[in-house]
Protein backbone atom coordinates (compact mmCIF):
# COMPACT_ATOMS: atom_id res chain seq x y z
CA UNK A 1 0.00 0.00 0.00
CA UNK A 2 2.61 2.75 0.92
CA UNK A 3 4.11 2.39 -2.69
CA UNK A 4 1.08 2.78 -4.35
CA UNK A 5 -0.11 5.82 -1.96
CA UNK A 6 3.83 7.21 -2.68
CA UNK A 7 2.88 7.02 -6.62
CA UNK A 8 -0.56 8.60 -6.30
CA UNK A 9 1.19 11.37 -3.88
CA UNK A 10 4.24 11.60 -6.70
CA UNK A 11 1.71 11.95 -9.46
CA UNK A 12 -1.09 14.23 -8.37
CA UNK A 13 1.64 16.76 -6.52
CA UNK A 14 2.83 18.60 -9.51
CA UNK A 15 -1.92 19.72 -10.54
CA UNK A 16 -3.34 19.44 -6.86
CA UNK A 17 -3.05 20.50 -3.59
CA UNK A 18 -2.17 18.61 -0.57
CA UNK A 19 -5.77 18.68 0.89
CA UNK A 20 -6.77 17.28 -2.15
CA UNK A 21 -4.66 14.71 -2.73
CA UNK A 22 -5.28 13.21 0.99
CA UNK A 23 -9.20 13.46 0.14
CA UNK A 24 -9.02 11.77 -3.01
CA UNK A 25 -6.95 9.24 -1.64
CA UNK A 26 -9.27 8.62 1.28
CA UNK A 27 -11.96 8.04 -1.22
CA UNK A 28 -10.58 5.67 -3.05
CA UNK A 29 -11.49 1.71 -2.22
CA UNK A 30 -9.01 -0.28 -0.52
CA UNK A 31 -6.60 2.71 0.76
CA UNK A 32 -9.37 4.76 2.17
CA UNK A 33 -8.30 6.34 5.51
CA UNK A 34 -5.47 4.40 5.70
CA UNK A 35 -3.69 5.51 2.43
CA UNK A 36 -5.22 8.86 3.29
CA UNK A 37 -3.49 9.47 6.47
CA UNK A 38 -0.35 7.97 5.04
CA UNK A 39 -0.42 10.18 2.14
CA UNK A 40 -0.90 12.90 4.75
CA UNK A 41 2.44 11.93 6.33
CA UNK A 42 4.06 12.02 3.46
CA UNK A 43 2.83 15.19 2.60
CA UNK A 44 3.35 16.85 5.65
CA UNK A 45 -0.03 17.75 6.70
CA UNK A 46 -0.67 18.78 10.36
CA UNK A 47 -2.14 15.10 11.56
CA UNK A 48 -5.35 17.52 13.17
CA UNK A 49 -5.87 18.40 9.76
CA UNK A 50 -5.36 15.02 8.26
CA UNK A 51 -7.54 13.48 10.40
CA UNK A 52 -10.67 15.84 9.46
CA UNK A 53 -10.06 15.71 5.79
CA UNK A 54 -9.55 11.40 5.74
CA UNK A 55 -12.42 11.02 7.69
CA UNK A 56 -14.79 13.10 5.43
CA UNK A 57 -13.17 11.70 2.44
CA UNK A 58 -13.54 7.68 3.54
CA UNK A 59 -17.22 8.56 4.98
CA UNK A 60 -18.62 10.59 1.84
CA UNK A 61 -19.48 7.59 -0.27
CA UNK A 62 -20.80 5.24 2.73
CA UNK A 63 -24.22 6.08 2.85
CA UNK A 64 -24.70 5.90 -0.99
CA UNK A 65 -22.79 2.23 -0.72
CA UNK A 66 -25.69 1.40 1.65
CA UNK A 67 -28.19 2.67 -0.18
CA UNK A 68 -27.45 1.44 -3.45
CA UNK A 69 -24.81 -1.55 -3.84
CA UNK A 70 -27.26 -3.97 -3.73
CA UNK A 71 -28.95 -2.59 -6.62
CA UNK A 72 -25.75 -1.89 -8.68
CA UNK A 73 -24.64 -5.11 -7.87
CA UNK A 74 -27.47 -7.07 -9.21
CA UNK A 75 -27.23 -4.49 -12.44
CA UNK A 76 -23.31 -5.43 -12.70
CA UNK A 77 -24.50 -9.12 -13.19
CA UNK A 78 -25.79 -8.84 -16.46
CA UNK A 79 -22.08 -7.23 -17.43
CA UNK A 80 -18.82 -8.13 -18.29
CA UNK A 81 -18.21 -7.83 -14.46
CA UNK A 82 -19.97 -10.63 -13.47
CA UNK A 83 -17.00 -12.22 -12.03
CA UNK A 84 -15.98 -9.36 -10.37
CA UNK A 85 -19.77 -9.03 -8.71
CA UNK A 86 -18.86 -12.74 -7.21
CA UNK A 87 -15.70 -11.86 -5.92
CA UNK A 88 -17.06 -9.28 -4.10
CA UNK A 89 -20.00 -11.01 -2.74
CA UNK A 90 -17.87 -13.74 -1.68
CA UNK A 91 -15.61 -11.53 0.06
CA UNK A 92 -18.42 -10.05 1.76
CA UNK A 93 -19.91 -13.01 3.20
CA UNK A 94 -16.67 -14.32 4.50
CA UNK A 95 -16.31 -11.25 6.06
CA UNK A 96 -19.63 -11.47 7.03
CA UNK A 97 -19.88 -14.17 9.69
CA UNK A 98 -18.61 -11.56 13.12
CA UNK A 99 -19.98 -9.13 11.81
CA UNK A 100 -23.51 -10.78 11.76
CA UNK A 101 -22.93 -12.27 14.76
CA UNK A 102 -22.16 -9.28 16.97
CA UNK A 103 -24.26 -7.20 14.89
CA UNK A 104 -23.46 -2.84 15.08
CA UNK A 105 -20.21 -3.89 17.50
CA UNK A 106 -19.16 -6.57 14.85
CA UNK A 107 -19.34 -4.13 12.35
CA UNK A 108 -17.70 -1.13 14.52
CA UNK A 109 -14.92 -3.54 15.33
CA UNK A 110 -14.30 -4.24 11.99
CA UNK A 111 -13.97 -0.85 10.37
CA UNK A 112 -12.27 0.07 13.30
CA UNK A 113 -8.91 -2.10 13.47
CA UNK A 114 -6.96 -0.19 10.29
CA UNK A 115 -5.94 -4.02 8.60
CA UNK A 116 -5.82 -4.55 4.97
CA UNK A 117 -9.49 -6.07 3.93
CA UNK A 118 -11.20 -4.05 6.53
CA UNK A 119 -12.85 -0.59 6.61
CA UNK A 120 -15.55 1.59 5.73
CA UNK A 121 -15.90 0.81 2.08
CA UNK A 122 -15.74 -3.52 2.95
CA UNK A 123 -17.83 -2.72 6.01
CA UNK A 124 -20.50 -0.85 4.05
CA UNK A 125 -20.76 -3.50 1.65
CA UNK A 126 -20.86 -6.32 4.77
CA UNK A 127 -23.48 -4.46 6.32
CA UNK A 128 -25.91 -3.64 2.98
CA UNK A 129 -25.78 -6.92 1.93
CA UNK A 130 -26.74 -8.45 5.04
CA UNK A 131 -29.70 -6.11 5.53
CA UNK A 132 -28.48 -3.96 8.51
CA UNK A 133 -30.49 -0.97 9.04
CA UNK A 134 -28.82 1.69 7.49
CA UNK A 135 -29.01 3.90 11.11
CA UNK A 136 -27.15 0.91 12.67
CA UNK A 137 -24.79 0.65 9.78
CA UNK A 138 -23.74 4.05 8.96
CA UNK A 139 -23.94 4.80 13.22
CA UNK A 140 -21.09 1.88 13.37
CA UNK A 141 -19.43 3.57 10.48
CA UNK A 142 -18.60 6.36 11.61
CA UNK A 143 -17.59 5.12 14.56
CA UNK A 144 -14.99 2.65 13.46
CA UNK A 145 -13.79 4.74 11.26
CA UNK A 146 -12.88 7.71 13.67
CA UNK A 147 -11.62 5.25 15.89
CA UNK A 148 -9.46 3.85 12.77
CA UNK A 149 -8.27 7.54 12.17
CA UNK A 150 -7.00 7.68 15.90
CA UNK A 151 -5.24 4.59 15.52
CA UNK A 152 -3.52 6.06 11.93
CA UNK A 153 -2.57 9.15 13.19
CA UNK A 154 -0.69 7.73 16.53
CA UNK A 155 0.83 5.13 14.27
CA UNK A 156 1.80 7.51 10.97
CA UNK A 157 2.63 10.17 13.02
CA UNK A 158 4.83 8.52 15.81
CA UNK A 159 2.26 10.37 18.27
CA UNK A 160 2.44 6.56 20.13
CA UNK A 161 6.19 7.29 21.25
CA UNK A 162 5.19 11.08 22.17
CA UNK A 163 2.61 9.21 24.62
CA UNK A 164 4.19 6.93 26.14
Amino acid sequence: MDSLVQMIVDGLSSSASRELIIFLVSMMPILELRGGILAASLLQVDWLRAMVICFVGTILPIPFILLFIRQILEWLKNTRLVKLVHKLEEKAERKSKSIEKYKTLGLFLFVAIPLPGTGAWTGALVAALIGMRFKHAMTSIVLGTLTADVIMVILSYGLLGAIL
